[in-house]
């Protein structure tokens, strides 16, 4: 083999799988457990402070991980969590923050025919160490702050896990 040829083919195993990883990417997901874990402390925060509601985590396609509704928590409450997280996840922001941006004359204003939007407090991203993990939702509450702070209280159960 001349010395041309074996440097080409030298070169291109070389590059070749460089340029194979390139084709590909890798995503952290969320446990079931970690799920399970913001969800119970988003609804004890609810709880401490008199709240029957529902609970959703979402997985970063939106879909469902981890779904509990307090005994009392209205029966709308588990579709409204759900589609509060999956509003979340699908934008990477607050449900809260989508449906300031999507009033009646705003640019973004076309988004609010998704089936599955929902642009009200209480939908929250879940992201920690420079990774994005999903949506978590909560429902039932006085108003969007309510479910947004237990939301919260939830993320807060699993911020050190995410913060690798």
């Amino acid at each position: 083999m001349n010395k041309s040829l074996f440097a080409i083919l030298l070169l291109l195993n070389t590059i070749g799988p460089a340029l194979a990883d390139q084709a590909l990417f890798e995503t952290k997901s969320l446990t079931p457990e970690s799920a399970l874990v913001a969800a119970k402390a988003a609804m004890e925060s609810c709880r401490k402070q008199g709240y029957q509601v529902s609970v959703a985590v979402v997985d970063r396609s939106g879909l469902t991980q981890v779904l509990l509704r307090d005994r009392f928590a209205g029966a709308h409450t588990i579709e409204v969590a759900t589609n509060k997280a999956w509003t979340a996840a699908s934008f990477r922001t607050s449900s809260m923050a989508m449906g300031e941006e999507t009033q009646p004359g705003k640019p973004m204003s076309g988004i609010r025919s998704l089936s599955r939007f929902l642009g009200a407090g209480g939908g929250v991203v879940i992201e920690g160490g420079g990774n994005y993990f999903g949506g978590i939702g909560v429902s039932g509450a006085p108003g969007g702050e309510a479910d947004e702070n237990c939301a919260k209280a939830g993320l807060k159960a699993i911020s050190d896990a995410i913060e690798f």
